[in-house]
């Protein structure tokens, strides 16, 4: 189920350096039934790493993708700001790359059609590739052509040679989740038409240690990037980032445009922000070396918070099961004794329990039927969206407590 590497999943270095390490585990998707309440719940291994060669931090031990990911539990089209931004997205794709009715778009872990959808609407021929059987059906009975499989360099040599190279390859939110990343871009490389090009989004490496989004940290995210360690992938794969774009969504994202190296060149926007990575101190193991401190202050603090209220006669509630949650939840030891209950909008999720800490988790309307006096907001990335949401909650005097990226209630 789990393999550990010591050398660097990308550069074959055995200079690895531990950043932070979150111990044993739960999977953090891996919602509970009730009927398994009482089950061993197994767990895993979760320390993060930095690679001095090549700069990419990574998780040191590896769960099988096809356990975490053929049965998915979250479908991207539940977010109200996420659809906003996948269809802002795709029209300024559309518009930069010119997109026509004799273009072809291929989506890399397209979830629900979330985002293909708006191509289509246009006009655009597109194709999905999504692993997760439950949610590659849901988006084929919305209309958006899917693939039930893993993207490898087989299925890319497969597409290609039935003349399905693509003109953009969308990359959301999965390059952290890959393994192989390694036979990925070698796959993206084949499937791309000349003169095509790759569009990624995906965490920032940055904003998660200066912001302290360490529950950034779970299985699924096997890698964290930076503009630096990306610049060094693509460039082993005859590919090289001509755009960069620095994005709000979840807590601080890259969408990185990528081609063919003898074709495109870097635009000052990439020059910049690898200059002033390596500025920042991004190459050095220094940078990272109070991270883990940082993450234990905070727990000390959101501890000392929720026990303060708790002592006081307040109920406390939880807001998004989420990965970002369970990884908190279960890091810092946070469960029945302070928490009552979880709310989140899928009901894909509802009438399960939290992962390690098994919290019941109800819809949000079960803010209004108990009432709560503070909400713990796990997914602080759409506080925004989701404050917009519980306007009549929070009108009748309910409270939420936002840890990242800084502990404050509003």
């Amino acid at each position: 189920m789990t393999k550990s590497e010591t050398a660097c999943r990308v550069c074959s270095s055995n200079q690895l350096v531990s950043i932070l390490d979150l111990g044993a585990t739960p999977l953090a998707n891996s919602l509970v039934a009730e009927i398994d309440l009482g089950q061993i719940e197994p767990t895993y291994p979760l320390e993060l790493m930095f690679c001095e060669a090549c700069s990419l931090v990574q998780l040191k031990h590896i769960v099988s993708p096809e356990m975490l990911f053929r049965d998915y539990v979250y479908f991207s089209s539940f977010s109200d700001a996420l659809l906003q931004h996948a269809r802002a997205s795709a029209e300024s794709l559309i518009k930069k790359h010119r997109l026509e009715s004799d273009s072809f778009v291929v989506e890399i872990a397209s979830n629900d059609g979330y985002m293909l959808k708006n191509f289509l609407a246009a006009g655009i021929p597109s194709l999905g590739i999504e692993p997760a059987r439950n949610i590659a059906k849901t988006a084929q009975q919305n209309g958006v052509p899917t693939l039930n499989e893993f993207f490898t360099i087989e299925l890319a040599a497969q597409l290609a040679a039935e003349g399905k190279q693509a003109d953009v390859i969308l990359a959301n939110n999965v390059m952290a989740h890959v393994p192989d990343i390694n036979g990925v871009m070698a796959g993206i490389k084949k499937l791309l038409k000349p003169g095509g090009v790759l569009v990624m989004e995906t965490p920032y490496l940055k904003s998660m240690i200066d912001g302290l989004e360490f529950d950034t940290i779970y299985h699924e995210h096997v890698f964290c990037y930076s503009l630096t360690a990306l610049e060094r992938l693509l460039l082993r794969h005859g590919l090289i980032a001509s755009d960069v774009e620095s994005l709000s969504i979840h807590g601080g994202s890259l969408r990185v445009t990528a081609g063919g190296a003898q074709t495109v060149k870097q635009n000052s926007a990439v020059v910049s922000l690898l200059a002033a990575e390596s500025a920042a101190g991004l190459k050095s193991r220094n940078y990272y070396l109070d991270f883990a401190r940082r993450v234990e202050k905070l727990g000390q603090d959101v501890k000392k918070l929720l026990g303060e209220l708790k002592v006081s006669g307040n109920k406390i509630a939880a807001y998004g099961a989420s990965a970002k949650g369970s990884t908190f939840l279960n890091y810092f030891g946070i469960g029945g004794e302070t928490l009552d209950f979880v709310v989140d909008r899928s009901p894909y999720k509802q009438g399960k329990f939290t992962p390690g800490m098994h919290l019941p988790i109800f819809a949000p309307e079960r803010l209004l039927e108990a009432r709560p006096d503070y909400v713990l907001l796990l997914t602080w990335n759409f506080a925004d969206e989701i404050l917009e949401q519980q306007s009549k909650f929070r009108a009748d005097g309910g409270r939420f407590i936002i840890p990242i990226p800084e502990l404050r209630i509003v």
